[in-house]
């Protein structure tokens, strides 16, 4: 099948891409939300940029929603109303903000676009109205067991924790800093120490890392810490599973699901987490230990394999069958149907 999507959310992307299917991703000059593209990511030829203006609206098979307004986009640009007359699946990213629980989707009702949550907490959470929907868990790529806990201190991925604050459980930081010092990863993270009152040495703001070097520097901290209180599920989380790492996770959210008690601690006593997370640092082997049953959970809930089939049921479901399959072995596009975007050079 083509498939269209917004290069949304970059890690979700990356799982999702990665399947047999042809993508198509909107480009703009100056990139940006609505044409980021490839972005410069390492991710297979079937993953085609093009200018929305200039595609033809006949070769894309199905269309993948992030947000609402993409809807009235398609429409605009290609002449095809998604759920209407051009096959489409929304995928929500997100827990529902504002007047939880009554905070209404906001496709609730209607019944063209079935709505695909990535937790089963969002599905609960969300008030979906009529609309149908259903749950597809996320994948991630397994990056290996690079988990060498050489490091006796705690590790945290969080965009932006200052201005999220208690959303991401910035204000928590101060108690596990005083457990071990804390390397904090994730866009955003400067001035974190100050702003947080920890002092300098007890915390270390790391950045934005690439993907393999964030894992390679993470996986070298003795324990993961997910202090988040709001989020859908963070994949930083998942990502520290599959490396091997031993997790201490707020109980909110879905992270009861996706951490099992044998992996570290999953709790909203603070005093348990940070009881857990002291225990760790100062056992080596018992970190090692649960780092391997959280990556055993990890691999058999979130792996690649099962978010990619899931998805391929979903889409066959969706548009019935595609317009026309690829050819055995042939992973790129083809060229006769599509007006490329212009090339171009990405930071």
């Amino acid at each position: 099948m083509r498939i269209l999507l917004w290069h949304v959310h970059g890690s979700w992307t990356d799982a999702f891409v990665r399947g047999r299917h042809e993508y198509l991703l909107p480009v703009l000059p100056g990139g940006g939300p609505w044409g980021l593209g490839r972005a410069g990511r390492d991710w297979p030829a079937s993953v085609r940029e093009v200018e929305l203006a200039s595609l033809d609206a006949e070769a894309v098979d199905a269309v993948v929603l992030q947000r609402p307004e993409e809807i009235d986009e398609v429409a605009r640009v290609l002449g095809r109303r998604p759920g209407a007359d051009l096959p489409a699946v929304y995928v929500e990213h997100n827990t529902p903000k504002g007047d939880f629980p009554f905070t209404r989707h906001p496709l609730a009702d209607q019944r063209g676009i079935p709505l695909v949550h990535v937790t089963h907490f969002n599905r609960l959470a969300w008030d979906n109205g009529s609309a149908v929907s259903t749950v597809i868990e996320h994948g991630v790529p397994d990056p290996g067991q690079l988990y060498t806990g050489e490091l006796a201190e705690l590790g945290v991925v969080v965009n932006e924790p200052i201005r999220r604050g208690r959303v991401t459980g910035t204000d928590l930081l101060p108690a596990f800093a005083s457990v071990a010092p804390l390397q904090v990863f994730g866009m955003k993270t400067d001035g974190l120490a100050a702003a947080t009152g920890i002092d300098a040495s007890r915390l270390t703001s790391r950045g934005d890392l690439k993907t393999l070097e964030l894992h390679r520097e993470l996986a070298r901290c003795r324990v993961y810490v997910h202090p988040m209180r709001w989020t859908s599920l963070g994949l930083s989380l998942l990502e520290a599973m599959h490396l091997g790492m031993p997790v201490v996770a707020l109980a909110t959210t879905e992270a009861p699901r996706a951490v099992p008690p044998e992996a570290g601690a999953v709790s909203a006593d603070i005093d348990e987490l940070l009881r857990c997370a002291r225990r760790l640092v100062s056992n080596p082997e018992e970190a090692r230990r649960r780092g391997v049953a959280a990556r055993e959970a990890a691999l058999k809930r979130y792996g690649l394999a099962r978010f990619q089939q899931r998805w391929d049921e979903l889409l066959g479901d969706l548009a019935g069958h595609p317009r026309r399959p690829l050819a055995a072995g042939n992973n790129g596009p083809d060229e006769r149907i599509l007006v490329p975007a212009r090339e171009r050079k990405t930071p």
